[in-house]
């Protein structure tokens, strides 16, 4: 049988979403954006990239299973920690601009009505509410609709304004009825507004909204529309009118609430305007009757009809994400300067990944601010020589004899990062990497003895390179003039990743064109989740 999920379920699993980055209950959750992808034509490695990928045909679009949640795995760089002040709900944005028809607020948006601007079959598919160039947002309660524009009108003039009545703008002359709902915050701006999308408030009717809030009032109508303006009217025993010009007003809004009334101007037997006097209260159905034989002060006239839009439950303003459909929620998060992130490599992947592990531990959840997904080795020159002289390529294949230890086979990866000064190799190893023995493809950890560090890559030079087994505890470096941090601690040489390999939930993904990072430069990630 025919159903549907309604768009208040996808505004529940907004929020839902959002409020899992303060912990719910007593859970608490560890969300990390990563990071990840530094050579995606590599096609070397089972499904592990494409050679197709940054071309002019274009990036791969990510794929949902368990095979490719190991590869995203595999991939990771670098990670941040997200925090509660990290994420906002968030809908389109749409700019007030000078000589644009908008959609207005109505609640009897569908398939069969299509709002008239945007033809969308939702109200929250429609531009019903506009940003201005101060960040304040405003609600269209009229765009100037009648039977001569009854799609709208073109707006005139900006709204400015942050009273708690809605307002027109200007000299009104545009017919525009605005209706002031909050200002985007500076800091707001900075990390959640993008020319797509504007932030909604943190948390609806704080300090600097509770004004807004506390006004709404349910069921209280605040716009009447023509649709016909009728003829033949004509008023008797109002003073100061002609026969079909004047003002009728305490016209009752009839329904299931009450209290409403507007009044009516008709010039030459037709309905001119109309006007809410007092919006009364708990209207979820409404209609004029503009009849005669109703009313006392008009004695002829025929055809006239109005639409009473009815507001949202409990009335405009009384929840924003209700209001304004708050289905997707933006996750933020800015790399800059850490010892953590790796910088000369590519990152052609983006994602979000839910309560990873810690290294060492089956259960403990990674809780940091920010981790790395590297292995590291602190590599050291023969005797009389340094690092200096030696060259580790981007992305080169290296590998380890580790018979020494019983093994038997060899340690496989690929360099992430060299820092020839330091003698520190980042690397990462995904799953498939030949082994370069006659065992097969299988997985082996660099080990932390007095063995080379291969290189394959033909631009390798200088000496060969050995693990320093001395490098014992450390998580820092004093080259003499500057201590250097180094993010991960190395024991005789080795330092492991800083979370478990295919642990936490990876929960978005966006592949995209890769990206060189540079020490000077710094992102900021934007992740949009629509529910």
């Amino acid at each position: 049988m025919p159903a549907i999920i309604t768009d208040q379920f996808r505004i529940l699993n907004a929020e839902t979403f959002a409020q899992s980055f303060t912990g719910i209950g007593t859970t608490t959750n560890y969300y990390y954006t990563f990071l990840g992808h530094p050579n995606p034509t590599n096609v070397t490695i089972g499904d592990y990239g494409d050679t197709n990928w940054g071309t002019t045909n274009g990036t791969p679009s990510p794929r949902d299973s368990f095979q490719q949640e190991n590869l995203y795995h595999d991939s990771m760089l670098f990670l941040k920690r997200v925090v509660a002040t990290d994420v906002r709900r968030v809908v389109r944005r749409y700019n007030w601009e000078l000589g644009i028809t908008y959609d207005m607020y109505k609640n009897n948006y569908d398939i069969n009505n299509k709002s008239p601007q945007s033809a969308s079959s939702t109200l929250y598919g429609s531009k019903f509410y506009i940003v201005n160039s101060e960040f304040k947002v405003y609600e269209c309660l009229n765009n100037g609709a009648n039977p001569e524009f009854d799609k709208g009108q073109k707006s005139l003039a900006e709204p400015n304004f942050v009273d708690v009545t809605p307002q027109q703008a200007g000299t009104g002359s545009d017919g525009y009825l605005w209706k002031y709902l909050y200002t985007i915050p500076p800091s707001d701006v900075v990390k959640f507004a993008t020319d797509s999308y504007i932030p909604l408030p943190e948390k609806w009717g704080d300090s600097s909204t509770t004004s807004v809030k506390s006004a709404a009032v349910k069921g209280k109508i605040e716009t009447v529309l023509i649709t016909a303006r009728g003829s033949a009217y004509s008023i008797t025993g109002i003073s100061g009118s002609g026969a079909g010009t004047g003002t009728i007003t305490n016209v009752p809004i009839l329904g299931d609430g009450y209290g409403g009334f507007v009044s009516v101007t008709l010039n030459n037997g037709f309905v001119d305007t109309v006007i809410v006097t007092n919006g009364g209260t708990g209207y979820t159905k409404a209609f004029i009757d503009f009849s005669p034989s109703l009313l006392a002060n008009l004695s002829a006239g025929t055809g006239a009809t109005f639409e009473v839009i009815i507001p949202p439950q409990d009335g405009h303003g009384a929840d924003i994400y209700r209001e304004l459909g708050g289905n997707r929620v933006m996750v933020y998060s800015k790399y800059d300067a850490d010892p953590d992130y790796v910088t000369g490599n590519n990152f052609a992947r983006v994602g979000l990944i839910k309560n990873p592990i810690q290294f060492g531990s089956d259960t403990e959840p990674l809780d940091t601010s920010t981790a790395t997904a590297l292995g590291a080795l602190k590599l050291k020159a023969g005797a009389g020589a340094t690092t200096s002289g030696t060259n580790y390529p981007i992305n080169a294949q290296i590998n380890q004899t580790v018979s020494s230890v019983g093994v038997g086979s060899t340690a496989v990866g690929y360099v992430a990062s060299w820092n020839k000064d330091t003698g520190i190799l980042r690397y990462y190893q995904p799953v498939g990497l030949t082994t370069i023995s006659a065992a097969g493809r299988k997985l082996l950890d660099f080990v932390g003895v007095d063995t080379s560090i291969n290189c394959s890559d033909p631009l390798f030079s200088g000496s060969t390179l050995t693990v320093d087994t001395n490098f014992d505890n450390q998580n820092s470096i004093n080259t003499g003039s500057k201590i250097i941090e180094l993010g991960q601690t190395f024991n005789d040489g080795i330092a492991p990743p800083d979370f478990n390999r295919h642990s936490g939930e990876v929960i978005y993904i966006d592949n995209r064109a890769p990206i060189t990072r540079s020490s000077s430069q710094k992102e900021e990630v934007k992740i949009v989740v629509e529910f």
